[in-house]
């Protein structure tokens, strides 16, 4: 009776192991083997990831060779951004492009650390969304420098002491951060880049409900981005615009009643928990960033190129018309158009204008040839690739 027993508990076992099997459709040997050939591949990307770091010193190495030169001169965004586009062109699966795209951003990022680490200012403090761009745009391998206002970022990028700087130029909800634009009408920074990042606002404190909230706080920006949602589940609730969200997800963490509006790394930085998430009114709400440097850089095969210009008497009927007349007649693509104050005389007006293409291709070049002759201010701010998603 006791070995049938026995026989019958190791047929029961193995049936359950045929089960698992059958249901899973691999088996334990059969799994060891998947995952050796894993570890063979991890060790070729290994090999592969320091031979193309080896072959980036090379690269390095003969810049340096011909003049004394600082991380700025390594850094190459049309030739990071020409490689993140094949990137994508050759992603067959199953890791999405935005995966991908995020996995190579890293490993240029280390690749070029290995020189010296750029300095990038951002607005500040850590945990705003200006820190997530820059990591979106340079990777975590640069030295991100959080600054207290857009005009201290420019300030130390002119000065040097950051190598570029980010900040924030216009959001899909609100529109345009006037402070950013104005800060170019004086100043000879350049614009090198642009991000593009996906907004995902989240109510944040230290209580677990809604009821405990006496008020909440963030940046006006965000404040109105989220304002549908705040009228609906808190109509009562004070709302307190901030210098940024890191600093109302400070003030979450340290006043009792206070919650704040911000996004993910706010809430890790700050220790807070996260009440609700994505509270934004518009699920593609984003922010685009313009990177900024004391340098132009050449075409990158699919380029924007923003313009600063005047017409002089902006009141005569037909000035805008005559002012822009040449980039329609050369089939050049206008993506966008501010205007502020020029600060010279009362409604006299400076106009922010994006337009597809660099400016040193045709047929753009020969666009702000003409433009240039019809402007009493023209400025090309910066040509610079296109967000790379």
């Amino acid at each position: 009776m006791k070995g049938r027993s026995s026989t019958t508990t190791r047929k029961k076992a193995a049936d359950k192991s045929s089960k698992r099997q059958s249901e899973s459709g691999t088996s334990e040997l059969e799994l060891a083997a998947i995952r050796e050939s894993i570890d063979r591949i991890d060790e070729r990307i290994h090999e592969l990831l320091n031979e193309r770091a080896r072959l980036a010193q090379l690269v390095g190495a003969s810049k340096r060779s011909a003049r004394d030169m600082s991380p700025v001169d390594f850094y190459r965004p049309e030739r990071e951004a020409q490689v993140l586009r094949k990137v994508i062109e050759r992603n067959k699966g199953p890791l999405r492009n935005e995966e991908v795209v995020r996995l190579f951003r890293e490993i240029m990022s280390a690749c070029l650390a290995q020189q010296e680490p750029l300095k990038v200012a951002f607005l500040g403090p850590e945990g705003t969304f200006s820190q997530q761009a820059v990591f979106k745009h340079f990777g975590h391998s640069v030295r991100a420098l959080p600054l207290p206002s857009i005009g201290d970022v420019f300030e130390e990028v002119q000065a040097g002491n950051a190598d570029f700087g980010v900040v924030p130029v216009e959001n899909s909800t609100e529109g345009t951060v006037n402070n950013t634009l104005d800060m170019f009408i004086s100043s000879p920074l350049k614009i090198c880049g642009e991000i593009e990042l996906r907004i995902q606002q989240h109510l944040m404190g230290r209580m677990h409900g809604l009821e405990k909230i006496v008020r909440v706080c963030s940046h006006q920006q965000s404040l109105a981005q989220c304002r549908h949602w705040l009228d609906e589940h808190l109509p009562h609730v004070e709302r307190i615009a901030v210098s940024s969200n890191a600093e109302a997800a400070r003030r979450a963490r340290d006043e009792k009643g206070t919650a704040a509006i911000a996004g993910q790394a706010a809430a890790e930085v700050y220790g807070l928990n996260i009440i609700v998430s994505e509270i934004e009114d518009t699920p593609d709400n984003t922010t685009r960033f313009l990177v900024i440097g004391r340098k132009l850089f050449a075409p990158s095969g699919k380029d924007k190129t923003t313009l600063l210009i005047s017409a002089g008497d902006t009141q005569a009927p037909g000035a805008l018309y005559r002012l822009l007349e040449p980039l329609a007649r050369n089939n050049i693509s206008m993506t966008r158009i501010e205007s502020r104050p020029s600060r010279r005389r009362k409604w006299d007006y400076l106009f922010f204008i994006d337009v597809v293409g660099h400016a040193e291709e045709l047929p753009l070049k020969h666009a702000l040839e003409e433009l240039k002759k019809r402007s009493s201010l023209f400025r090309i701010l910066g040509s610079y690739p296109c967000a790379v998603l």
